[in-house]
This record gives C-alpha cells, sequence and structure tokens, in this order.
C-alpha cells in the first residue's frame, strides 16, 4: 500500500480512504481545504493504480493501515474517513480496534451483501474489461458515477491501469462485505452519511451501521447520489470535519 501525505506532521492526522476504482484524486479538493489546519494521508487502496499490492480483502486492507498507524502515530489519530469501499475498510478498522480514531466519516458503506450482485460480477467483467481502455466506454462509466468532469483524465489514467483480477477482487470484497458485530466497541464518535438518491440497501447499510455504533450520527444527504459529498462537494464534506472535531 502507497501513502500520499499533505500538510504538517505537527498538525493532527486524518485518515481518508478512497472508493473503489478511484485514487487519491477522491479528496484532491479536500486537501487543498484541510492542508493547512491538519496532517492529511491518504493511501491507495490495494489494486488500484498506483499501489504496490495486489487487492486480496477488505479485512487485509484494514489490517495494513491499523499497523501503518500503529507504526507512525502510536495507535491513535484524529479521523478517518472513508468512501464506499474506502468507507467498508474504515468499518474494518474500527471493528479490529476500538480506539485507533477519535472521530470517523463513514459516506456511502455497504454493510449488507449482495449476493446477486457477487455472482454476477466476474462474468461481467470478463466480458467488459477489454472496453475499459475505450475513451469512449470509460466516459459512459464516468457519467454513470456522477464525477464531475475534472476528474475524467485521472479517473481514466487510473482505470486503465487496474488489472482484471484486482478490479473483481475487489468489486467482489465490496459486494459481499457484513459489518461484524464488534464494531459496536467502537469509543470514536462517527458521523455515518448517505445521499437520499442513493439506491436503498445503501439507506438501509447506513441506518444498520448507525445503530451499531452507539455514539453515532446518520445523516441523509438531501438530493446527493453514491460518493457525491466527498467527490463533488468538498466545501459540505470539510464543514463536516471541522463541526465534528470541534
Amino acid at each position: 500500500m502507497e501513502y500520499k501525505e499533505y500538510g504538517s506532521k505537527n498538525n493532527d492526522t486524518i485518515i481518508l480512504l478512497h472508493g473503489g476504482g478511484l485514487s487519491w484524486w477522491n479528496y484532491i479538493d479536500e486537501i487543498g481545504l484541510l492542508e493547512d489546519e491538519f496532517h492529511i494521508v491518504i493511501p491507495i487502496l490495494d489494486g488500484h493504480s498506483n499501489s504496490d499490492t495486489n487487492f486480496t480483502s477488505i479485512e487485509s486492507n484494514a489490517l495494513e493501515i491499523i499497523n501503518f498507524i500503529n507504526d507512525n502515530y502510536n495507535g491513535k489519530i484524529k479521523l478517518i474517513g472513508g468512501l464506499s469501499l474506502g468507507g467498508q475498510i474504515l468499518l474494518e478498522i474500527l471493528s479490529k480496534n476500538p480506539n485507533i480514531c477519535e472521530y470517523a466519516i463513514v459516506e456511502s458503506a455497504l454493510a449488507i451483501p449482495m449476493n446477486f450482485t457477487y455472482k454476477m460480477i466476474e462474468p461481467t467483467f470478463n466480458l467488459s474489461y477489454c472496453l475499459i481502455s475505450k475513451k469512449w466506454f470509460s466516459k459512459l462509466q464516468f457519467k454513470s458515477l456522477k464525477l464531475k468532469n475534472s476528474l475524467f483524465d485521472m479517473y481514466y489514467e487510473d482505470t486503465c491501469k487496474i488489472t482484471k483480477d484486482n478490479l473483481i477482487a475487489f468489486m467482489k470484497s465490496n459486494s459481499s462485505y457484513e459489518v461484524k458485530d464488534t464494531l459496536s466497541h467502537t469509543r470514536a464518535k462517527v458521523l455515518v452519511l448517505v445521499g437520499s438518491k442513493e439506491r436503498p440497501i445503501m439507506k438501509k447499510s447506513a441506518t444498520k451501521i448507525a445503530n451499531l455504533i452507539p455514539n453515532s450520527e446518520l445523516d441523509v444527504l438531501q438530493g446527493y447520489y453514491h460518493g457525491d459529498i466527498s467527490i463533488n462537494h468538498a466545501d459540505d464534506y470539510v464543514e463536516r470535519i471541522k463541526r465534528l472535531v470541534r
């Protein structure tokens, strides 16, 4: 796992975990808004462009980040945020280490397995993976994700570098992940975010997560899609971070 860092190490540390198929640029606008006040670390998750390791599981990514925090920050940091796959890794981190951070933001994280989707991932990508390098196809995928236009070049470049095996691996892990009961042991104050325009299973997942975590708040973001706030509305996301830690 590779790590990108911004801001002074003398400031409180925040770790942000990007979504599946994305990269550090998931938080490109947040970096500029936060780096004067915080030390920001963005791991490039296993199996993604410029990572040094193939993707094996959500659990292995969580352990890697726990070890990184133990080795570099005496086992505890200020805040961890995570979107989608990154949000699931965050849930796993909180489940394994209840004291690892003071605050957390879980955004659009699936916590209920989607068995049919899981079964369809491998045959679907076996057929369509050859199209990923085609710019017209990538533009269609990009549009469906509702990412802002300024991110397309980075999205296209990084998507082309993800191998089929890694893509299948993290998509299957994403669709089959089930939140652990030990999540209830976390001592972090947690903000759970989900868009009002997300699929019903995502809203059910957000409710399940919030119900498991004793010190949590669920915020349904009106008019927002999957990952909308951190990717397209950095000002809103950063305001919630600052409100949470203050």
